[in-house]
């Protein structure tokens, strides 16, 4: 198999890309931030009556915050952290 990597941070994904990841990965968007990065309080994404649609334009504009890695094989995904996690999919 040959990856494909995306450095997120040089071409960050688009809110409907970053939807549909969050849609193959099956979980909650507040699942894939990054909340140890000092951004995190920074832009608010700390603030938990934020809206799913106001959490992806923050992810959008800050990817920093975007958990990694996220493996995408077909129609599914997975977040390689423990690694194992990405064996599931493949």
């Amino acid at each position: 198999m040959e990856p494909n990597i995306v450095e997120y941070l040089k071409t960050p994904p688009t809110s409907a890309e970053l939807s549909n990841i969050i849609k193959l990965l099956g979980v909650d968007i507040r699942d894939i931030i990054r909340t140890k990065e000092s951004e995190y309080k920074e832009v608010g994404a700390d603030n938990k009556s934020l809206s799913d649609s106001e959490l992806l334009s923050i992810l959008v504009s800050t990817p920093k915050l975007i958990e990694r890695p996220i493996v995408i094989n077909r129609n599914k995904a997975a977040i390689g952290r423990p690694p194992e996690n990405v064996l599931s999919i493949l």
